[in-house]
């Protein structure tokens, strides 16, 4: 068997296009934006039906792999055990798959919905608020998830029953490209789903860096300015690059398993000193909605009417699962050792689901309840001085203001180190050549890697637009889509030749000669 060795052809056009891009950030900030808003909009009018269309059809082909007649398999050979304990395997899924856009998002997203509400709202009524803290619960929770779970499954399969020794997406999609996947398809395919990834990972940073800066400075008593995000970078740069050097048992499963404590601690704190009863009733009613409206919001496009809600925020999270999904389903893929197929898929769509509706479910329910009550004008904040200023102003509202802030601050640090260490470490697995699936990818490479994400918040940091992250995400998840379609389907050729004839039988018949018993 080959030894494990750097994919050149892989690792040096990504790593070239990445700190282009950044060196573009800093150089040509204006440019940049403008090109990226014009992108943008092209993409969310042209195919935004296609990225609704694919988001659904991925969460019903996920029920059909975990339900369907292979959800038994078994993802793995022998003797094969779980490799970590379901706490673990469910911490380190949601820290990486999540990170600090849940922090970012969750008290903010309900009152951004308020002034620009979905399904032709009034902008403020009383029914807005119903459908504002619903709506999140709709754009990070079944499809996001079940976006993850189908590749996941599909890299699991390839290391632990096929027993493949590369962990790399062009790998997944052997059952159908045959030995091109070890030529130029492959390397294209790969090379893509890096760029994805980073452009993934760089929304992370642009939403985290700003926020956690936010928060020291108020900890500090400090202005919050861009060398307090420099330093807030660079501290960050060492904590995920020590952990991706560390890999992933030591690192990575130790910071997964400190955040997912934190993160209860923090949503249970909220829901026990706030309005409970407001938070409980609110977030039983968003269920109900949820249920009685996802296919109908799953194909919202507002054609007629123009509404903009679509485009600017359920198909940008649309893109943003996409791009995170190869990333998800590598690292996922890696700790399912042993599970079924089943498992895989409704552990990560469960899990991943409760972690993020409870999350966002309390937090944007205390928020909305500030709003709703008078009692602080968030509304207005969030217009005037953006999501981190406004995220402290609820923070403060909080008994233990300053304790919790603390927490807050070490809560976001985290979890942007998980997200991005998690990536570093799926960087460095993809442009490796042979890399069974129980080793893991030379040190250097995952320390490269993340300094590569670091010069990527550094040009980011340098224009402060959050418009042009989003947009990063959008332009490079559209040529991820043919992609994981051809995973679906290598996925479904492989199940179907290992297994296809042994699932067939659709009546079974007892045996008239048996005892009754």
């Amino acid at each position: 068997m080959s030894r494990p060795h750097l994919d050149i052809h892989v690792f040096a056009p990504s790593v070239v296009i990445a700190l282009a891009t950044a060196l573009a950030l800093l150089l040509f900030p204006e440019e940049s934006q403008r090109i990226a808003g014009q992108a943008t909009q092209a993409i969310t009018r042209d195919f935004g039906w296609l990225l609704a269309l694919f988001a659904f059809a991925s969460f019903i082909f996920a029920l059909w792999l975990g339900f369907g007649r292979y959800g038994r398999v078994r993802l793995a050979t022998g003797d094969d055990t779980r490799e970590y304990s379901e706490l673990s395997w469910a911490a380190m899924m949601f820290a990486a798959g999540i990170g600090i856009g849940l922090v970012s998002w969750s008290f903010v997203e309900p009152i951004y919905y308020l002034s620009t509400p979905p399904l032709e709202l009034e902008p403020g009524g009383m029914e807005s608020y119903t459908w504002a803290h619903m709506y999140p619960l709709f754009h990070w929770s079944f499809v996001p998830w079940a976006l993850y779970a189908i590749p996941a499954v599909a890299v699991a399969y390839r290391l632990y029953v096929r027993k493949r020794d590369f962990l790399r997406v062009s790998e997944t999609c052997r059952p159908v490209l045959g030995r091109h996947s070890d030529g130029p398809a492959g390397t294209a395919i790969d090379t893509l789903i890096l760029l994805g990834l980073i452009g993934g990972a760089g929304t992370s940073l642009g939403l985290g860096v700003p926020l956690v800066s936010a928060l020291t400075g108020a900890l500090l008593g400090i202005d919050d300015t861009i060398y307090l995000r420099l330093g807030v970078l660079a501290v960050w740069t060492l904590l995920f690059g020590g952990t991706a050097y560390r890999g992933l048992k030591q690192g990575i499963r130790w910071l997964s398993d400190v955040n997912i404590f934190l993160a209860v601690g923090v949503v249970l704190f909220v829901l026990a000193v706030g309005p409970t009863v407001f938070i409980l009733s609110l977030t039983m009613n968003s269920l109900g909605l949820l249920l009685d409206n996802f296919t109908r919001m799953s194909f919202w496009l507002a054609p007629v009417t123009g509404n903009t809600f679509p485009n600017d925020w359920t198909f940008f999270y649309w893109a943003w699962w996409i791009a995170y999904a190869p990333l998800m389903g590598l690292f996922i893929g890696r700790i399912s050792r042993g599970r079924t197929i089943r498992q895989v898929i409704v552990g990560t769509i469960a899990w991943g689901s409760l972690g993020c509706m409870s999350f966002l479910a309390i937090c944007g329910a205390y928020a909305l309840n500030l709003e709703l009550a008078n009692a602080l004008p968030v509304s207005e904040l969030l217009a005037a001085e953006g999501i981190p200023a406004t995220v402290i102003a609820i923070l403060e509202t909080l008994p233990l203001s300053g304790f919790v802030i603390l927490v807050f601050t070490v809560l976001s640090f985290i979890f942007l180190a998980t997200t991005l260490d998690s990536s570093a470490y799926v960087l460095a697995s993809i442009s490796t050549r042979h890399l069974p699936g129980d080793e893991e990818p030379a040190r250097w490479n995952r320390v490269a890697w993340a300094l590569v994400l670091a010069a990527i918040a550094v040009g980011l940091l340098a224009i402060d637009a959050l418009d042009t992250v989003k947009a990063s995400t959008i332009i490079l998840a559209l040529p991820l889509m043919p992609i994981l379609c051809l995973m679906f389907l290598s996925l479904s050729k492989q199940l179907e030749f290992d297994f296809g004839a042994r699932t067939r039988e659709r009546v079974l018949t007892l045996d008239s000669r048996k005892d009754d018993q």
